[in-house]
Parts: structure tokens; C-alpha cells; sequence
């Protein structure tokens, strides 16, 4: 076994970097998703779901910045192009939603995605013993789950 500067077995920060790269996929192709829905609702709750989708945008952008940090500081490279981006992304890319409705139920199916990912990439961290993936990903899952159920709430699930 390989062990690396941070006293983590080499073989297995490559399987982790490898696992928050497609995170990271994932993130951005949100994040973008997101930005659109953002730019283009219209309807009724126009008001309030512009601020709250650029609330969301906001947050996914510190994230995707953590996330690609997470991979660099582990020794690896973050994937950092669009072409991979697609490739990789389990949260598909959404184009033209104005509709406040069907753009928050995309945002609950893509956070059921993402956290279905980041609780895999807890259980990897965990084996491989890096504490800071792990808080990460705690971190971040915590913090989705309110916000499925609020976004249900609206959709009156």
C-alpha cells in the first residue's frame, strides 16, 4: 500500500478524486440548470423564486469550488470542462424551463441525485479514512435534505 502526503493510501484518494469528479460533473450541470431557471421563470411566483434560485446558485457555485479544492487537496485534478461535465453528469441538462412548478421539480430530482452520490462518497471516504471528505459530504447532505423538504413543501408534497 502507497500512502500519500496526507497519510491516505494512494489507490484509495484516487477512487475518491475519481468519485468527486463526477460529483463535480454533477454540480456544475446543476449549477447551470439552475442559473437558467433563474434568467427565465415567469409566472405568478416570479418574485420569489428568482431570489430563491439565485440563493441556490450561489450556494452550488461555493460548493462546486469546494468540491474541485477537495480534489487537489486529496492530489488529484479537478475535471474542469464542459465535454466532461456532460459525460459524467447523472443530472441532466435542462434547457428553456420557465415554468416555476416543473424548474423545482427538477431541483428535487436533482438533489436526489446529489445526495444519493455525496451519502456513496461518504461511505468511500469513511473506508479510506479521510475525515475531511467525510465532513464534506455530512456537510452538504444535512443541508440538501432541508432544503428537498422545503422544495416539496412548495410543490405541495
Amino acid at each position: 500500500m502507497s500512502i500519500n502526503f496526507l497519510g491516505l493510501d494512494t489507490a484509495k484518494t484516487q477512487t475518491l478524486a475519481d468519485e468527486l469528479n463526477s460529483l463535480l460533473a454533477n454540480y456544475q450541470i446543476f449549477y447551470m440548470n439552475v442559473r437558467g431557471y433563474h434568467w427565465n421563470i415567469k409566472g405568478d411566483n416570479f418574485f420569489e423564486l428568482h431570489v430563491k434560485f439565485e440563493e441556490l446558485y450561489d450556494d452550488l457555485l461555493a460548493k462546486i469550488d469546494e468540491i474541485a479544492e477537495r480534489v487537489l487537496t486529496l492530489g488529484h485534478r479537478p475535471a474542469h470542462a464542459y465535454s466532461t461535465y456532460i459525460e459524467k453528469s447523472d443530472v441532466p441538462e435542462r434547457k428553456d424551463v420557465h415554468d416555476g412548478k416543473e424548474a423545482v421539480e427538477n431541483i428535487v430530482e436533482s438533489f436526489a441525485k446529489l445526495i444519493r452520490k455525496q451519502r456513496d462518497l461518504l461511505s468511500l471516504a469513511g473506508e479510506a479514512d479521510d475525515e475531511g471528505t467525510v465532513a464534506l459530504m455530512s456537510d452538504y447532505i444535512s443541508q440538501q435534505e432541508k432544503l428537498v423538504w422545503m422544495y416539496r413543501s412548495y410543490l405541495g408534497k
